[in-house]
């Protein structure tokens, strides 16, 4: 299995905007075959940042979920969204590994 950490750089006065757009892609992940664990967003903290964690089986199954999404017109749509409203202004996107409660035994 494959982590994706999405780290966003937000704009603090579209937080309404950026949430729509990541409630737009929590079921577009599972869509393509992935488990979305959610969207963080600035709560007790600085105003601009929010986290998104999702996973794949392999880097093969996101690498598929990326080219087969351009494709879809949901993500598609979801996508133009964040343009439209300038809800983000950048992010960066980590590959990780998890260590989970039943990797214990």
């Amino acid at each position: 299995m494959i982590t994706c950490y999405v780290r966003y750089e937000v704009e603090p006065t579209k937080l309404a905007e950026f949430e729509h757009y990541a409630k737009l892609w929590i079921p577009l992940v599972e869509k393509f075959g992935g488990s979305h664990h959610g969207y963080f967003l600035p709560h007790e903290s600085a105003n601009d940042l929010a986290l998104a964690l999702f996973s794949f089986p392999s880097l093969a199954a996101y690498e598929t979920y990326r080219t087969d999404s351009m494709q879809d017109p949901d993500c598609q749509a979801a996508y133009d969204f964040a343009v439209e409203t300038n809800c983000i202004r950048r992010y960066d996107r980590q590959f990780l590994k998890p260590l989970l409660k039943d990797d214990l035994t």
